[in-house]
């Protein structure tokens, strides 16, 4: 569970320079549609960024950001599967796991997604029909990440033993560590 906090942690890390640099990332996507003759669709899948880096990217700053965002997306297919050897989990984890594996597919249709509040990556896209066109890839990294962290809470929460909590008498106080309230005179097994 620590190696799927750590690595959670730095995708986290890597995504906020991403989210920094989102305007060039829109841009970028921009310059190859355009350099594709493709105009008129929306950016609407993962492949579709990797084919416009592969093919369509000739300037090295568009070609940096489109594949920030690509290998953040495949940093995030490793995060599901280390998360689903974690442990088995619940049908409440799986559903997360699921959703997580959909919406990182390759070919998963992106076009209707959008982050929900706090979430403001789409209210930064300037025009109705930018929106429009790159609101489901940029909608796609802070809703994974907000689907793992629910991964994570739930399986801290329900699935893995507290620590804290003594054994026989099941009585949790963070303020005592590992010690029980009460201990009767010579039993010390707490």
């Amino acid at each position: 569970m620590n190696e799927v906090l750590e690595t959670l942690k730095k995708i986290e890390d890597k995504y906020k320079l991403f989210q920094q640099q989102q305007f060039t990332f829109i841009k970028a996507l921009e310059r190859t549609r355009e350099e594709a003759h493709d105009m008129i669709r929306p950016v609407s899948s993962i492949i579709q960024v990797q084919c416009y880096k592969d093919h369509h990217c000739f300037n090295a700053t568009d070609r940096r950001i489109l594949n920030m965002f690509v290998s953040l997306c495949n940093e995030l297919r490793c995060l599901c599967q280390k998360m689903e050897t974690a442990h088995a989990g619940d049908s409440v984890t799986h559903g997360l796991l699921e959703k997580c594996k959909l919406l990182l597919n390759d070919s998963n249709d992106l076009t209707a997604l959008r982050a929900p509040y706090p979430h403001r990556v789409v209210n930064f896209l300037s025009v109705e029909e930018s929106k429009h066109r790159y609101g489901g890839v940029v909608s796609l990294l802070p809703i994974v990440l907000d689907t793992m962290k629910a991964w994570v809470t739930h399986s801290k929460k329900y699935l893995i033993p507290n620590e804290k909590q003594c054994e026989r008498c099941k009585y949790e106080d963070p303020r005592l560590g590992k010690k029980a309230p009460w201990v009767p005179p010579g039993n010390t097994s707490c």
